[in-house]
């Protein structure tokens, strides 16, 4: 998994509420096992037209906001069904943190184990960053995770809070293999004690 230090990047505004995991990645792409390839489908049916050509006025879709890696979006953002795949879309694309007021737990928890930074402020807060997302290309926000800190175009910033296990995860880019790795030395002292004390094992 990447770390996720500080990040300096464009943010798409997408103000719906209850965006949820079939919104995110619809239900037909579920096929693969694979974390890759999913970011071209991610919003598919807001996205696309049934003809598959781009709907020009959806947000991802637009120039300034192609190379997004920010989405500031509205209430309970990811709920729905409990599909991994939402993150995997969401980091195939580009998309590396998501501001919300709230997030369905699953996703929220989803999120972390995938390198994306959800990152959950007060309604007055995610309005303020969704005046700046609809700047367009001029919308550079800056998410410092080690200080807990975003910073909009203009200068001004907001804190916001990280359970720390998580802050440490993905400052050092840590998902669940990543860290049982950690404890490789103690995993293998371990089945040696046991081979010798229980070698029919």
């Amino acid at each position: 998994m990447d770390k996720f230090t500080k990040l300096t990047g464009v943010a798409a505004p997408m103000p719906l509420i209850n965006i949820d995991t079939d919104m995110i990645i619809p239900k037909q792409f579920l096929k693969t096992i694979k974390r890759s390839g999913l970011g071209k489908n991610l919003f598919d049916e807001m996205r696309y037209d049934d003809d598959g050509q781009e709907k020009p006025d959806f947000v991802l879709n637009r120039p300034a906001y192609r190379q997004a890696q920010i989405l500031v979006a509205g209430d309970n953002f990811g709920c729905g069904s409990s599909r991994e795949h939402a993150p995997w879309a969401l980091l195939d694309f580009g998309i590396r943190c998501v501001i919300s007021t709230s997030f369905a737990d699953i996703f929220y928890n989803n999120c972390f184990k995938n390198g994306i930074l959800p990152i959950k402020l007060p309604q007055e807060d995610v309005d303020k960053l969704m005046a700046d997302a609809e700047r367009g290309a001029n919308a550079t926000v800056t998410i410092d995770l080690e200080n807990q800190v975003i910073t909009g175009p203009d200068g001004g910033s907001v804190s916001f809070d990280i359970d720390p296990f998580r802050k440490h995860c993905l400052l050092n880019g840590l998902d669940d293999i990543g860290l049982t790795l950690q404890k490789a030395d103690a995993i293998s002292d371990f089945e040696d004690t046991r081979r010798v004390a229980q070698p029919w094992l």
